[in-house]
């Protein structure tokens, strides 16, 4: 989701001191529980409040990463009052009445409603619009054909010859691959898992997916590793990915075209006048834009 975040304006406002206390990750008392109205702290009668707390939480999230949950509060409280008596010395001195801050002020509120608006579409994005989203995916998906092998590397053709000598005389496969096997798989007596066409450099592909279930190469194939001799255990379809597996990446296509959508229909709507020269082809979009359309991710995660 898009943050609403002010860190801009308030990042710098960190004392020294405090950045010591965040590194240090000192366990102060953690933040009131669901209360955004209470009060932690007041300067010159205007309020610290939990809702403040958490603004400055998302602000500085960056900053906070490495700090424990207890520590944030209590230093988060010692930077809003900070924060607090510098902008009231601000306006003291007329600081708020400047060009320069009316428009840092207004980009940043338009900044805020426009990442507001953007998670305000992505959240309404119904598990019902999810579920038939997949069902449309899945509905026109051809799983690929995909293979588990195994396979023993050596250095030379020669090698592999006796290896395959070795497996023609009914040695095991495994056995020879945790023997012999200059491949990190050796462990595993060169266990490769699934994989299909696109994931092997094509000579060690081609040959796999010509042998059927239960057999091996009856000659060295070679690779820019070295020489393989490889055995096939099992072929299937790949299996569908489970609406579970996939939720969240189907949430983020479906929220990617509705912010389309949303676009499209507001430039539509809105007379746009551009004084500047246009955008360069492939220039990368402003924050909070939605990225390319793109259809659901249907092939399963690798095993």
């Amino acid at each position: 989701m898009t943050k609403i975040t002010f860190a801009g304006a308030t990042r710098r406002l960190i004392r020294p001191a405090v950045l010591a206390a965040l590194l240090a990750g000192i366990a102060l008392p953690a933040a009131a529980a669901d209360d955004p109205g209470k009060i932690l702290a007041t300067v010159n009668g205007q309020k610290v409040t939990v809702g403040e707390v958490d603004l400055a939480k998302e602000a500085f999230a960056e900053q906070l990463a490495q700090v424990p949950e207890t520590a944030q509060q209590g230093i988060l409280v010692d930077v809003l009052i900070d924060m607090h008596l510098l902008a009231s010395a601000a306006e003291g001195e007329g600081l708020d009445k400047t060009p320069d801050f009316e428009a840092r002020l207004g980009f940043m509120r338009n900044q805020a409603l426009r990442n507001a608006y953007v998670e305000k579409v992505q959240d309404e994005v119904s598990e019902a619009d999810l579920k038939a989203r997949y069902d449309k995916d899945v509905a026109g998906y051809a799983p690929p054909e995909e293979i588990h092998a195994r396979h023993i590397l050596v250095k030379t053709a020669d090698e592999a010859k006796a290896l395959i000598g070795k497996l023609d005389a009914g040695e095991d496969f495994a056995k020879l691959a945790g023997e012999s096997s200059l491949d990190g798989s050796k462990a595993n007596g060169g266990d490769l898992g699934f994989f299909t066409k696109g994931q092997m450099v094509p000579e060690f592909e081609t040959a796999a997916f010509a042998l059927e279930p239960g057999s091996y190469t009856k000659e060295p194939v070679q690779s820019q590793f070295g020489f393989h001799v490889i055995k096939v255990e099992e072929k299937r379809s790949q299996p569908v990915p489970t609406f579970e597996e996939v939720e969240e990446q189907v949430r983020q296509v479906v929220a990617r075209e509705r912010f389309g959508e949303v676009m499209a229909k507001l430039k539509a709507d809105a007379k746009v006048e551009r004084l500047d020269a246009a955008p360069a082809e492939g220039a990368a979009p402003a924050e909070g834009a939605a990225p390319a359309d793109g259809a659901t991710p249907v092939p399963a995660p690798a095993p």
